[in-house]
């Protein structure tokens, strides 16, 4: 599985975090920014969207850093991914991602 793969399957050389902090896209940060903001009802800036992805060495969100519940737990259990727990499939915390991304299920379930 690629390093670049989260805990939770999502792929994250797609997510625009870690597209803009490996381009060193400002304008790509701050539309992010305002995105996530709004989406989240929080106040986001574009100091805050630098990511390498949850697995790799190098900076990451603060949500991907801290607040992430399934991250937490991989990290908890030891695990490199959800995909290294047998509670996958019926797992409550992972589920609001696998349940609407089959791709990031069959990352999970990709151990090559």
């Amino acid at each position: 599985m690629k390093e670049t793969v989260g805990c939770c399957g999502l792929d994250c050389e797609r997510c625009d975090a870690y597209v803009a902090t490996v381009n060193d896209d400002d304008a790509l940060r701050e539309k992010t920014a305002e995105l996530w903001s709004e989406m989240n009802h929080a106040s986001i800036t574009k100091s805050m969207i630098d990511c390498l992805g949850c697995r790799a060495d190098g900076p990451k969100t603060p949500y991907c850093e801290s607040l992430c519940e399934i991250r937490k737990c991989v990290r908890r259990k030891g695990f490199d991914t959800c995909g290294d727990c047998d509670e996958l499939e019926g797992c409550e915390t992972v589920g609001m991602v696998i349940g609407g991304n089959p791709d990031a299920l069959a990352n999970l379930k990709d151990r090559d």
